[in-house]
């Protein structure tokens, strides 16, 4: 009988279990998050640092829940780097299904958005979990990677809570493996929001060249 579990709800161990996923430590596996990123405008600087500004006004009235974080934080940084512009596309709550390696468990679930051409997937998180910590998204996360189409063999994520952002880096291989980037903190001095919208196009680039 085949097992059916919610992407929400899984675990990475049983992503583990399931798809012998790995978790990769070297350096060199993932380097997309810290080389070559591009330089920001004086324009777009400014423009975070008002999103930032905005994320610390509103922690002063939680909670902070996800429809507050897509439209302040999320919706904003998506514009200034103009993913919502050819050829990048956004699919609002994508279905994804993907079964075990001995076909006997399958894991559902429906991701927020679903970026460049279903190379690079987002979620968002409350931020009320955790302790705000963007690790509350990660195994779920790596199941709607693991369901990117088979023919994508290396996919790229992102996780906030608003506050915080995590890079993933998944290889589809047997096994398949991963990797993840530092934690970007908005309350961090400066504002880590420009190193995460520099990521972000870096990423961009990668995957447009290799459609």
């Amino acid at each position: 009988m085949v097992q059916t579990l919610a992407a929400e709800n899984v675990t990475l161990e049983q992503l583990i279990t399931l798809y012998g996923l790995e978790l990769v430590d070297g350096e060199e596996f993932f380097r997309e998050w810290q080389d070559d990123l591009p330089e920001l405008t004086n324009t777009e600087k400014q423009l975070l640092d008002q999103i930032k500004a905005g994320y610390i006004n509103l922690r002063n009235y939680p909670p902070l829940l996800e429809n507050t974080v897509n439209t302040i934080i999320l919706s904003p940084l998506l514009f200034i780097g103009k993913f919502y512009l050819p050829p990048f596309h956004i699919k609002l709550e994508k279905s994804i299904e993907i079964e075990s390696q001995d076909q006997q468990t399958t894991i559902k679930g429906r991701i927020d958005f679903l970026l460049l051409h279903q190379k690079f997937w987002l979620t968002v998180i409350e931020s009320k979990q955790v302790a705000y910590s963007v690790e509350a998204g990660l195994d779920q996360l790596l199941a709607y990677m693991l369901a990117a189409p088979q023919s994508q063999n290396e996919v790229f994520g992102m996780i906030t809570s608003g506050g915080s952002f995590m890079f993933i880096k998944l290889l589809k291989g047997n096994p398949p493996r991963y990797a993840t980037s530092d934690i970007f903190d908005v309350r961090n001095r400066g504002n880590e929001l420009y190193d995460v919208l520099r990521i972000l196009k870096r990423i961009s680039q990668i995957t447009v060249i290799h459609e």
